[in-house]
């Protein structure tokens, strides 16, 4: 008997992990979880202002927006994502879960995050989780079948979260913008090298789906390495920025500066070289480089609230 009742337990801890798992796929959660730290970095950049609560509700309120943005985008790409073998396990491509389920829990998420930008914080950061919400899910996601345009579409709901960690920080005080626009401009622009990266590594599968992502139609051409070295170069001059306006300090610039030239240079090697390879090392570098840049201005920020 005693048996039987473990054995019962370890079916419904499984069926509980499985279940979990699939909500994880759902939100994207290593996807959700970038965008959401480039939010409270912005936000921690802006003000001295640091309730260990308010932290936790932005952080939670940046993931509910975004995964419900990514449910958008699953539910919309179910048939597309069935066709790719890196997506065909997700939980509404394969059936697991109902569009009906993953609506109403798209639903609830967007809405319980949007509420809590704007009880907690204020109305701006809370329209402009919105407009990144409305973007992404509905705009971008089916302009990816229709012309490479869409990773600049794409950029705007990537970026957006940057602002809107800035603006909540503002509380009810009137907005200095400046900042966010900033730091919404250094994520934007370091968006499309990496994009572009991941393009070219997944170009098979993306194709299999109809999707257009890369700037040649041709697919992973020297136009596509051409355009990665001019956006990573334009990431030098957007790198000054901080500084410029005293948001961060001296050390910053020089990590930023540092990080640039990095980016340009692997992007100059995905131009030689043309393979695979070259570009995973621009998708994996871009991760690090956003990720020390944001930590850097953290560290050595000037801008006071």
């Amino acid at each position: 008997m005693l048996k039987e009742k473990d054995t019962s337990s370890n079916s419904d801890s499984f069926a509980l992990a499985l279940v979990v798992k699939d909500y994880f796929q759902l939100i994207k959660f290593t996807l959700s979880f970038l965008v959401v730290f480039s939010t409270v970095v912005s936000y921690l950049i802006a003000t001295e202002y640091r309730n260990p609560v308010d932290v936790l509700l932005l952080f939670l309120a940046g993931m509910l927006i975004t995964g419900s943005a990514n449910t958008v985008n699953q539910i919309a790409e179910k048939d597309s994502d069935a066709l790719m073998l890196r997506t065909a396990g997700r939980p509404v491509a394969s059936g697991r879960m109902s569009v009906a389920h993953a609506t109403g829990f798209a639903l609830v998420t967007g809405l319980s995050g949007l509420l809590i930008m704007l009880l907690v914080f204020n109305w701006q950061s809370s329209l402009i989780g919105l407009a990144s919400l409305f973007i992404y899910g509905f705009i971008y996601t089916p302009l990816k079948k229709v012309n490479s345009v869409a990773v600049l579409v794409g950029g705007l709901p990537g970026a957006l979260p940057c602002l809107i960690g800035w603006v909540a920080a503002f509380y009810d005080s009137p907005v200095e913008w400046t900042g966010g626009w900033i730091i919404f401009a250094i994520q934007f622009i370091w968006q499309f090298p990496h994009f572009w990266a991941i393009a070219w590594v997944a170009h098979k599968d993306y194709s299999k789906a109809g999707f257009r992502l890369l700037p040649s139609e041709k697919g992973p051409t020297k136009f596509t390495a051409v355009q990665t070295i001019m956006y990573s170069t334009l990431m030098l001059p957007i790198g000054v920025l901080p500084y410029y306006f005293d948001i961060s300090g001296i050390t910053s610039l020089w990590i930023l500066m540092a990080c640039n030239i990095g980016m340009i240079l692997l992007s100059v090697r995905l131009y030689i070289k043309m393979d695979v390879a070259s570009a995973k090392r621009v998708m994996f570098s871009s991760y690090f480089y956003l990720a020390v840049v944001f930590i850097a201005l953290l560290a050595d920020k000037v801008h006071h609230l």
